[in-house]
């Protein structure tokens, strides 16, 4: 069974076995979660979700992307340059069932 699911603004093509990077959840590693958004599961499309469609999944870890550098400047002008770094985290989610 395949599924599309939409979580932290975004939306996943997930099958059974899946591991993905999802925006930050406030689960502790080893927990259950549960995907409600279901766009679309095994051919069926909702409008805008189906019902009654879950995905469920375990988490694994909790981490930090690498760190991206960001640096602005304006010509010719001094008081405007700027460096800054960012490191978005993220939760690591393994597909368990597609219901």
């Amino acid at each position: 069974m395949k599924a599309i699911i939409e979580t932290g603004g975004k939306q996943y093509y997930v099958k059974v076995g899946d591991t993905i990077y999802v925006e930050k959840l406030n689960e502790e590693p080893q927990a259950k979660v549960v995907f409600d958004k279901v766009l679309m599961a095994n051919g069926v499309v909702g409008n805008p979700y189906v019902l009654g469609a879950k995905v469920e999944g375990v988490v694994v870890k909790q981490g930090k992307n690498k760190k991206i550098r960001i640096f602005t400047y304006k010509p010719n002008k001094r008081s405007t340059r700027k460096k800054q770094g960012h490191r978005q985290p993220y939760t690591k989610v393994e597909i368990t069932a597609i219901k």
